[in-house]
């Protein structure tokens, strides 16, 4: 008798070298039939880890920011990748997604040289507390979509509107057959910042995020991304959402977020 092996879920599956196709685990929270930037964003750092690859020896991605230049389709999208400021100790680089023909998202991301500074290394940001010592979190009856429906979500119970921690953590891979870093994959869970310490109901008021800028003074480790998360409306239609992230080590940098909030 042979017992069958179950194939891993995945947001993407490969098409080409640089294409892949999202699954409806990729499905977005205000629109179904749109691409959650969170796991995009990730993949993003898995084709540039793709791009890096042969190289004999590779710098560390400090900061990555993205620019949200249109709708996310939930279609195949092509990641080209491209060196912007070639360095052997800092670099640029610049990842494009194009979906139908039209660039949607631009990423750049800053690359460099690791050396020992652990006899300094200190952060003033407070430890989360642990995901075994935080209760489970429904997001989904919040929030609509695949990838929110994908993940495990423990959170602090707000202590006002904005205002919230969380751990997050994700049984569905990245790439279908193919391994991930530790960063893409804690990358692919930091765009969901935005959904988990909310300033309004969002059955009431739209506040989706224009791009996602990432700095990182440590590299994350998995299986956990941790967010203690602030949310900031303005009273004119911008708003906020700034993050301290984090392992289950402690704090490892920040992210921010800006929103273009609107009434329903």
């Amino acid at each position: 008798m042979t017992t069958g092996i179950v194939a891993r879920e995945s947001y993407y599956e490969r098409t080409g070298e640089h294409a892949y196709k999202p699954t409806a685990h990729a499905g977005g929270a205000w629109q179904t039939d749109e691409q959650h930037f969170s796991p995009l964003a990730g993949l993003v750092v898995h084709a540039i880890d793709g791009h890096l690859a042969q190289r004999p020896e590779r710098l560390t991605l400090a900061r990555i920011s993205y620019d949200i230049l249109g709708r996310l389709a939930l279609d195949e999208c092509e990641i080209t990748v491209e060196v912007v400021r070639p360095g052997r100790t800092i670099e640029l680089l610049e990842a494009t997604v194009v979906i139908a023909g039209r660039p949607v998202v631009r990423a750049r991301a800053w690359l460099l040289a690791s050396q020992d500074t652990s006899s300094v290394a200190d952060s003033p940001d407070e430890r989360l507390p642990a995901p075994d010592q935080l209760a489970p979190w429904a997001m989904g009856e919040e929030w609509n979509g695949g990838y929110v429906s994908s993940i495990e979500v423990r959170r602090t119970p707000p202590s006002r509107k904005g205002r919230a921690a969380a751990w997050l953590s994700s049984r569905v891979d990245l790439v279908a057959g193919e391994p991930s870093s530790a960063l893409a994959s804690y990358i692919s869970l930091v765009d969901t910042a935005n959904g988990i310490a909310v300033q309004q109901d969002p059955t009431a008021w739209m506040f989706p995020n224009l791009d996602l800028t990432i700095h990182l003074h440590r590299q994350p480790r998995g299986p956990w991304t941790g967010l203690d998360t602030t949310a900031t409306f303005g009273p004119t239609g911008q708003g906020l959402t700034s993050s301290v992230l984090h392992d289950i080590d402690g704090p490892v940098g920040h992210a921010e977020q800006i929103l273009t909030v609107r009434p329903l």
